[in-house]
């Protein structure tokens, strides 16, 4: 089966787009404090066509906003690049002249870095002659795979909870990455359309194996009980959700199967057995992997929803 493709642009708009306050002031604190967040507005995207090389690049994210104390509009443009690229300086300053032959706006580029390899990328594009500079173009710059993620698992921000995924740990430390970052979680309190975003970007980009999703469950149990509790609430809320999608494409799969057969009334009551089962089987697995970490039958209850008879059950 061929690796689906992961549309990185898209992943990392939607994130920014929806924490652009909590970006700028994550990486780019001298910024947040100039910008007037209070006028914030996300402009169309602009798509541009390289007749050179045959190519054509759509701008990630355009933010029309103001400098404090001024009248006159500015414009911050993120890129997000997700591959090595030798002639990336030129291409942003293409995009910065031909945003700026459209809008005719001072405008502050930001270029974010996301492949796993640590590169020195530049940060400036210079035409000069030894007589003249005719341009020193600059742009600002983050190397996500250079950043120490440990260093970020204070802020309590989303942006950082998420990118935490793209930073610079080792395969040793994945466990502890996704632990750190469940712990975020939690703290930010976010609602739940925000929170699955975060989630769904994380696991995108951190993927544990079946082992190490064990070896998580153990150290969150060992941690201080009211956090454990509400990390492996966390924890077991999207895992049901991933069983509750696995029964929807079961019923799915169950439905055009039994359409191909004509048995419409086996299949209603086929799908709705299977789906009742499955549910009930995905209770009984999680509460076993919580009664062999040493969680009591009046935990377990409430977080599963089994009763206490059953889980008692369980246990011999």
């Amino acid at each position: 089966m061929a690796k689906q493709r992961i549309d990185h642009d898209r992943l990392f708009k939607e994130l920014l787009s929806t924490f652009f306050e909590d970006f700028l002031l994550l990486f780019f604190p001298d910024v947040y404090e100039h910008i007037d967040v209070h006028h914030l507005s996300f402009l169309s995207e602009e798509l541009f066509t390289d007749v050179t090389a045959g190519e054509k690049h759509r701008v990630d994210l355009l933010v029309e906003t103001k400098v404090k104390g001024e009248d006159g509009l500015v414009i911050v443009h993120v890129e997000h690049q997700s591959y090595k690229q030798r002639t990336f300086p030129e291409r942003m300053f293409l995009y910065f002249s031909r945003l700026f032959q459209k809008h005719r706006r001072r405008i502050l580029p930001i270029v974010i870095f996301s492949y796993d390899e640590r590169h020195d990328e530049p940060s400036s594009l210079m035409i000069q002659f030894p007589f003249l500079m005719v341009l020193d173009f600059r742009f600002l710059t983050v190397e996500l795979h250079k950043l120490p993620w440990r260093e970020y698992i204070r802020r309590d921000n989303p942006v950082a909870a998420a990118l935490l995924s793209k930073m610079g740990y080792n395969e040793s430390e994945k466990v502890e990455v996704k632990k750190e970052f469940l712990r975020m979680l939690v703290r930010l309190e976010l609602d739940e359309a925000k929170q699955r975003l975060l989630f769904g970007f994380f696991e995108t980009y951190l993927w544990l194996s079946e082992a190490e999703e064990i070896q998580l469950r153990n150290e969150v149990s060992q941690m201080e009980t009211k956090e454990a509790k509400q990390v492996m609430e966390l924890i077991i809320s999207y895992e049901q959700r991933g069983i509750e999608k696995g029964i929807q494409q079961g019923v799915k799969q169950g439905i055009e199967q039994g359409l191909k057969q004509g048995i419409k009334q086996g299949m209603k009551q086929g799908i709705e057995q299977g789906r009742q089962k499955g549910i009930e089987e995905g209770k009984i697995d999680i509460a076993k992997k919580m009664l062999a970490k040493g969680y009591d039958v009046d935990t377990i209850h409430e977080l599963t929803g089994l009763p206490a008879e059953k889980i008692e059950q369980l246990k011999k």
